[in-house]
């Protein structure tokens, strides 16, 4: 049986924390794990704010483009009345 494994390459980084973020960090996150925490969480973060980003751009056509779907409903309404004996 053939085994695909991903090898992942890691970087060591230095970063500057608030001591409060740090002493947080070690309450919430077990001995060795901090690593794998912060990549979780900087992911989920980059996730969250491509959404969010998605939804403000869709937000933004939707009310830039309202006047124009009106406009089209309103003179297609009738048409479709006729057209159903409505």
């Amino acid at each position: 049986m053939n085994t695909i494994t991903q090898e992942t390459t890691h970087k060591r980084i230095d970063i500057t924390l608030p001591a409060e973020t740090v002493s947080l960090l070690s309450r919430i996150v077990k001995k060795g794990g901090k690593s794998r925490f912060v990549d979780q969480a900087i992911r989920f973060y980059a996730k969250e704010m491509s959404r969010g980003k998605l939804r403000k751009e869709l937000k933004e056509g939707a009310l830039k483009n309202a006047g124009r779907d009106l406009a089209i409903t309103q003179e297609w309404f009738p048409l479709e009345n006729e057209i159903c004996g409505k």
